[in-house]
């Protein structure tokens, strides 16, 4: 549904790097960088073509979605909500740990999606960069620098059910079909053009003109993904150091370069449009959604729902050409704040 409203808005994606749907079968830890609102929706439709994983996913979103017209699908769903802050992070990280062990495996989920910067870009820019600076770290400037918390309590619950061999809800599930276990981490950069990124208010009513955004794609391993806070530390910082110069790469050409040992190919993301009308339609039998939509100045380019969400004004800064950040940082990296 989230999907099919960029669609008929106009809103389209190109992918680029790795190829995930070979491995939507298997299970998947999925990291994306968060410019805003719009990432969720822009990730809804690009897994829409992934084979089943679409059903079969947990997201890690900010609680302002909780009021968004499909939280309530979310939290049915058994997607976790999780609050964001100094004063809410430990007691978050053990929320989300009993959350893992009751849903994740007993409703035999997939791909858990998280953003492990902890906020968008345009509010967490500043203090990322003034940490860099006082640890030495890269001058990052289309991303922040992640934080451990909620991955390394991913890791440790997800890996720790299998090693343990009692996955959540095992005893309700036949031999036969039990789960390998975490099988890749799925490194998802977005890129919107210009840096401008698209808000869930501008993806329901359609405010923009028809834009394509931008989504590369990096598999690795889980074996390769070190447990121990400091190595999953250095790990994820390389992730983001990276996704720093894929983005400056696309700011400057408008494309995404090549992986190594790679032809750079893009691939259109399409979506049936039979699908489409069966999704508007079933919506607005649920009456869920009002036919017309709501007046305003513009035209309505797609259906409009309820959406309990206070508009945010700020705009992110256009991309300011910054050479690509080509840089190793040492084994002993600080947390980020």
């Amino acid at each position: 549904m989230v999907a099919s409203w960029g669609w008929w808005a106009g809103y389209t994606v190109v992918e680029w790097g790795d190829d995930v749907k070979a491995i939507s079968e298997d299970e998947a830890v999925v990291l994306v960088n968060h410019q805003a609102t719009g990432d969720v929706c822009t990730l809804m439709m690009c897994l829409q073509d992934k084979g089943m994983v679409v059903r079969q996913m947990m997201w890690l979103m900010d609680h302002i979605f909780k009021y968004t017209n499909f939280g309530i699908v979310s939290l049915i769903h058994g997607d976790f909500f999780i609050r964001q802050g100094k004063a809410h992070r430990d007691q978050q990280l053990v929320l989300l740990e009993e959350h893992l062990e009751k849903y994740y495996r007993s409703r035999s989920r997939k791909w858990i999606v998280l953003f492990p910067e902890g906020g968008f870009l345009r509010k967490r820019r500043e203090t990322s960069q003034a940490f860099a600076k006082k640890n030495n770290l890269p001058f990052l400037q289309h991303v922040t620098l992640p934080r451990l918390g909620a991955t390394q309590v991913i890791l440790k619950s997800l890996l720790g059910q299998q090693q343990n061999g009692t996955p959540a809800g095992g005893d309700s599930m036949k031999a036969e079909n039990k789960s390998k276990g975490l099988q890749w981490m799925i490194d998802i950069t977005i890129a919107y053009p210009r840096a401008e990124p698209i808000d869930i208010q501008t993806w329901i009513l359609g405010y923009r003109q028809p834009t394509i955004t931008h989504v590369h794609y990096r598999i690795f391993p889980i074996k390769d993904v070190p447990a121990e806070p400091e190595a999953l530390t250095h790990w994820l910082y390389q992730r983001f150091i990276e996704k720093e110069d894929l983005l400056s790469h696309f700011y400057k050409t408008g494309a995404f370069p090549p992986l190594q040992g790679q032809t750079a190919v893009s691939r259109e993301m399409t979506l049936n449009n039979l699908w489409l009308v069966g999704i508007q339609s079933l919506a607005f039998l649920s009456g869920d959604c009002k036919n017309g939509g709501q007046h305003h100045d513009g035209p309505v380019k797609s259906p409009v729902c309820h959406l309990s969400l206070v508009k945010n004004k700020d705009e992110v800064p256009k991309a300011t050409g910054r050479a690509q950040t080509n840089v190793s940082i040492g084994r002993t990296s600080p947390i980020a704040p």
